[in-house]
């Protein structure tokens, strides 16, 4: 049994997305996932799909990639949908079952809000195929960098973001690891009843959270064996700079916004 975990996995390619500067993906990424809020047309939610489908092919990921660092959320979406669904009782009735009633209003609810989430989670999901974990870490250490001067801790904060990044995939290997031991031992979390299947969940809780503590232990001897000091000045083997493609970039993203705004006036 295989748990397929895309989430900050990178997917090398030379592509002009992954030559960007990551500030300027992450900044771009944040502004398409904000104004999704902001789509209630049909026409806007057109505009984000054809956005995000213009950049997927610019990054050169194979589709495939995309949709399986998306599925976990898209189902939890469509959960959600069905809450719109039954629950959005303006409109004309269009099918009745019970005291529940699907209306002509509901039915918009339910896939205009789940789809336009779908453009925000592309574009989160992009950061993470075409941005290496050390290149995210310098981005938002760049990014935070002002907050240093009220006191907060921006790089240490940076760093545990690009840490949970990097163990995401080595965590759901060992989850693997245990739930192939587990079934080998004839205790498959697929067979008996619910509440034997909530029980046969224990042990591999308990086993990931022993090799979490046991990994966070092995990284915090090699951070003080490489005398690692919170909040101390660092210079850059890859300093960040701005390039002509990067200010393009952040345009395009503008171009975005403002025709996803100006549809929402019409």
């Amino acid at each position: 049994m295989a748990l397929r975990i895309s989430i900050g996995q990178y997917v090398a390619a030379d592509s002009p997305i992954h030559r960007l500067d990551p500030r300027v993906k992450v900044g771009a990424a944040l502004a398409v996932m904000v104004f999704v809020f902001f789509v209630h047309t049909a026409a806007q939610l057109a505009l984000g799909f054809a956005f995000m489908l213009g950049v997927i092919v610019c990054s050169r990921v194979p589709a495939g990639k995309v949709l399986d660092s998306i599925k976990p959320v898209v189902v939890v979406l469509l959960v959600l949908s069905l809450f719109n669904l039954f629950l959005v009782g303006t409109g004309a009735v269009l099918v009745s079952l019970g005291p529940l009633h699907v209306t002509t209003d509901s039915v918009a609810a339910a896939l205009l809000y789940s789809l336009r989430l779908v453009v925000g989670v592309l574009a989160g999901s992009l950061i993470l195929l075409t941005t290496t974990p050390a290149q995210l870490t310098d981005a938002f250490d760049a990014m935070l960098a002002p907050l240093a001067r009220l006191g907060l801790p921006a790089h240490e904060l940076a760093m545990v973001f690009s840490l949970m990044l990097r163990f995401i995939p080595t965590l759901a290997d060992e989850a693997t690891a245990v739930m192939d031991a587990q079934t080998s031992r004839g205790g498959a979390l697929g067979e008996g009843s619910p509440v034997k299947r909530v029980r046969a969940v224990v042990p591999i809780v308990v086993a990931l959270l022993a090799s979490s503590l046991h990994h966070a232990n092995d990284l915090s001897r090699a951070l003080d064996a490489r005398c690692y000091e919170g909040g101390a000045a660092r210079s850059h083997w890859h300093p960040l700079r701005m390039h002509w493609s990067d200010w393009l970039a952040l345009a395009i993203t503008a171009a975005y916004v403002a025709a996803l705004l100006a549809l929402g006036t019409l």
